[in-house]
């Protein structure tokens, strides 16, 4: 079943040269709400083509190609004079001159074939998380350019503080993306069986991330509590 699109999702074309494969991918992107596929493309020629008319905001770019090397399609979507574009390489390369050559050439992430759906979702959704900050910044510093990058970063659960599961990490998330309002931490507390505090551990970490948005409600004695949702990078930088 295909998650309900967010007003404006990030329109993504999936480049593959197996069509098994570019279905799957599609599916994955119809299971997530803030993106939505505008097309498919099989050959590089194709690919670029695509681009050029349907302009997406994300490319998903296999490397082997049956006609070109995807490492030239990246390179012709940044050239000077074509729309921006941002490129996430999913393939079954795994050498190292063709990562670097990747790097170098912009991608925003590098996801090794074959792979399962949450890793697939852990890198989007950081990369949804990265593109709304950057909507909503003027100017940043050396700390805000760190942050930045750690937000690419932050969907790995492998890397949490001392003290914090992956385990717990993935269900308050969860919990968060299944909602359909703002959450406080006492309501994901009793949705989850976590203590309010170890919730609002969780919740914290989740803004920090940038995948959760924060908000301040004031109640009846003025105290302020923190509302959390699970953020739409849409909403969060406009059309």
């Amino acid at each position: 079943m295909s998650a309900p699109l967010a007003p404006s999702a990030i329109r993504t074309l999936i480049v593959d040269d197996d069509f098994r494969v570019a279905e799957i991918h599609r599916g994955f992107i119809e299971r997530l709400a803030s993106f939505s596929v505008v097309g498919l493309a099989h050959t590089a020629r194709e690919a670029l083509d695509r681009a050029e008319r349907d302009q997406p905001d994300l490319v998903l770019l296999d490397i082997y190609l049956p006609d070109r090397s995807g490492l030239e399609v990246l390179r012709e979507l940044h050239a000077t004079g074509r729309p921006p574009v941002d490129v996430i390489a999913i393939t079954a390369a795994n050498d190292v001159e063709t990562l670097r050559s990747a790097l170098q050439g912009g991608v925003v992430h590098y996801l090794v074939k074959p792979f399962q759906f949450n890793a697939f979702r852990e890198k989007l959704e950081s990369y949804a998380a990265l593109r709304s900050r950057l909507r909503q910044v003027r100017a940043v510093d050396q700390q805000e350019i760190d942050d930045l990058y750690a937000t690419l970063r932050s969907g790995s659960l492998s890397e949490l503080p001392k003290g914090l599961s992956p385990a717990t990490l993935a269900l308050v998330a969860r919990t968060l993306r299944e909602s359909d309002r703002d959450l406080s931490a006492e309501d994901v507390a009793e949705r989850t069986g976590v203590s309010r505090v170890t919730s609002r551990r969780y919740l914290d970490r989740l803004a920090r991330s940038g995948l959760v948005g924060v908000t301040m409600r004031y109640g009846k004695a003025g105290r302020p509590e923190h509302r959390y949702r699970w953020a739409d990078p849409v909403a969060a930088g406009g059309s």
